[in-house]
């Protein structure tokens, strides 16, 4: 195609109507995909709940009639129909084909409003390949129709309707301008239809989809009244397992805003666990990326729970965090103001700065009641946020552990006799229990390749302890800076010091309970670990046969019978090692340290799913908290010869 070289006022392109809307839907609803095909559902049903904020309509209905088409209707006062003074046509043509017209501009007819600039409807018309409206006026139903933008025919009457006053709006999105292969999803507009019921307690919302759009896994109802009585408090629960909550009451607090900038809500329910739950609206509208009302809401908040932790005493607490606080925190907020600013139409954040300062200094103050009133649920929270705090201080002092290497220094525990190979392949640290097999075992090894770390005692049972004690632990802490590759989601594969990781326990009921401690933590805390075949348990013998004057070893009572049953008429003289400081360097060497001649049992873990939740739930019912799972089990197995393949 030539291009002119000239340009001239006949260059200067000028849309009129709707035009633009369909030139650059984008600029009006953020794209053509699926979400901005959604989003369309979005401003007609947000202009039914502006009706119903404003205290006009008491039940919304919504009916997803096909993949393509949806009906809209509220019984509110329905769009005017008389001539508007200056365009000399009907308002309702107006709103239908004008951008920036409506009711939202001042506060006399809409005090909190959700279709802020004027576009939704006409967007809306714009963007529809079919469109009808019906106005009810005194019982009295008006209908008109448009396709994509245009209008179809006169205002006409239809007969009477059931309702005094209200609008039913019925569309499909053009496929010109979406494609044939973006529709409505009933998940999609179901949950944004429970959003707004959750909002506006005591508003009912009529919801009904065609069935043949519902799948059998489908969660969502073909009908459904929703109407929430406790709205947020509703909306939170029904979010939250509340299996895990720190107080089963709902923290939720209503109120102005300071100045009567508007009205404020909100809900809050701090959790056991790390939990990551917030949704944030502005009249009724839901803000994706948060806001100003997100953001002093957080502010006042965290102003709450350090105040009160200081007057309690805690030092931990007192000096949280945004963070530390709102990782154990689910909440839900919801503001009414007039004139909101956001960015964009299609408002996933609320920019209206004056509502920062009105939201936090409401929040602090409303939490310090609450947490006044319920000080029991106060003194959960506070206990949780330190443990939580407490184990991410010992996490990051772990981060910065340092080794020497010739690759990076890594500070490394006292007790650990390292090796010099600066390689991981080819590499094994033995874990062995006391100073006394520790001595032998330093003695017995091969200093190239083989690293010792002695224990004290019996490590720290990870199963019945929660983070903050396993972390406190000075021997668990020992390993994790010996194997320097983290734990639990913070395991990094490439900085496992060692290729091998050997248990070396006495072969007696003491090193065997050594042992499986051991492995709990290793399962629980490592499981990656041991998945890619680096932990083993060695195999020490626990007699020692003189036959005929030659030596040799048994590692159990079978073993050792075997070999009586073998050479029973030779002159053999037995003797049972108590522990492994009681063998000679030479003989732990030869028995359980070289490679040519030691016996080792890889440990292994399923690799499917099931299997895999299988053991964990086994290792947590024998080492857990739980005696009652545990006597169940022993009661089920005592007279079974059990071999656990974990």
């Amino acid at each position: 195609m030539a291009i002119s070289k000239t340009y001239s006022a006949k260059d200067i392109e000028v849309l009129e109507g709707l035009a633009p809307v369909r030139k650059r839907p984008g600029m009006y609803i953020g794209g053509t995909d699926e979400t901005a095909y959604h989003h369309l559902a979005n401003e007609i049903l947000d202009n039914s709940i502006d009706e119903a904020v404003a205290g006009y309509a008491k039940e919304i209905v919504i009916k997803l009639v096909n993949k393509n088409t949806i009906i809209i209707s509220d019984d509110g006062r329905g769009i005017p129909i008389d001539k508007h003074p200056k365009k000399k046509k009907t308002a309702l043509e107006v709103v239908m084909t004008t951008l920036h017209s409506g009711g939202k501009f001042n506060d006399s007819v809409y005090k909190s409003s959700a279709g802020l600039h004027g576009v939704g409807l006409s967007v809306v018309n714009a963007l529809s390949s079919k469109l009808n409206i019906q106005v009810t006026k005194s019982s009295k139903i008006y209908s008109q129709d448009y396709s994509k933008g245009k209008i179809l025919n006169k205002l006409k009457t239809k007969g009477k309707n059931k309702i005094k006053n209200g609008t039913q709006i019925t569309f499909s999105p053009d496929p010109e301008i979406f494609g044939k292969d973006v529709n409505f999803k009933p998940e999609k507009i179901y949950e944004l239809a429970k959003n707004k019921a959750y909002l506006q307690k005591g508003i009912k919302i009529s919801w009904e989809c065609n069935k043949d759009l519902l799948n059998r896994k489908s969660s969502v109802p073909s009908k459904e009244t929703l109407l929430f009585s406790k709205g947020l408090e509703d909306f939170l629960k029904n979010e939250i397992n509340q299996n895990n909550v720190l107080h089963e009451k709902v923290s939720f607090q209503s109120g102005n805003l300071e100045d009567k900038k508007g009205k404020i809500e909100f809900a809050l329910q701090f959790n056991k666990e790390k939990i990551k739950y917030n949704k944030a609206f502005c009249n009724t509208v839901y803000n994706m990326n948060g806001g100003t009302h997100d953001a002093g809401f957080r502010s006042g908040i965290a102003k709450s729970i350090r105040k009160y932790a200081k007057n309690k005493n805690n030092k931990i607490v007192s000096k949280a965090t945004q963070d530390d606080i709102f990782d154990q925190a689910a909440y839900i907020i919801s503001v009414y103001i007039s004139n909101p600013e956001f960015e964009g139409q299609t408002k996933h954040k609320l920019s209206s700065n004056f509502v920062q300062k009105y939201c936090d200094s409401f929040a602090s103050s409303a939490f310090d009641e609450w947490l006044n009133r319920n000080s029991k649920a106060a003194k959960n929270i506070l206990n949780v946020l330190e443990e939580k705090i407490r184990e991410k201080n010992i996490y990051d002092l772990n981060q910065n552990v340092e080794r020497q290497s010739a690759f990076r220094k890594i500070r490394l525990p006292g007790k650990l006799s390292d090796c010099t190979s600066d390689k991981t392949e080819g590499t094994e640290l033995f874990i062995v229990e006391g100073d006394s097999a520790g001595g032998s075992a330093k003695q017995a090894r091969d200093r190239t390749t083989q690293a010792i770390l002695p224990l004290r005692g019996k490590i720290l049972n990870v199963k019945s302890s929660n983070a903050a004690k396993i972390l406190a632990n000075s021997e668990i802490n020992n390993l994790l800076q010996a194997l320097g590759c983290g734990r639990g989601k913070n395991y990094s594969k490439k900085d496992l010091r060692y290729e091998k990781i050997i248990i070396m326990t006495d072969a007696d009921v003491d090193g065997d309970h050594i042992s499986t401690l051991l492995l709990t933590f290793f399962i629980s805390e490592m499981p990656q670990l041991i998945l890619d075949g680096h932990l083993y348990l060695a195999v020490p013998p626990l007699y020692k046969l003189n036959i005929s004057g030659k030596s040799t070893y048994a590692i159990d009572e079978s073993e050792k019978n075997k070999l009586l049953k073998d050479n029973k008429k030779a002159k053999i003289e037995i003797s049972r090692f108590k522990g492994l400081g009681e063998m000679m360097p030479a003989q732990l060497k030869e028995t359980t340290m070289n490679i040519e001649t030691r016996k080792l049992i890889k440990v292994v873990l399923p690799v499917q799913k099931p299997k895999m939740k299988k053991t964990n739930k086994l290792v947590s019912d024998l080492m857990g908290k739980n005696a009652e799972l545990r006597l169940k089990f022993i009661s089920e197995n005592a007279n079974k010869s059990l071999s656990l393949d974990i």
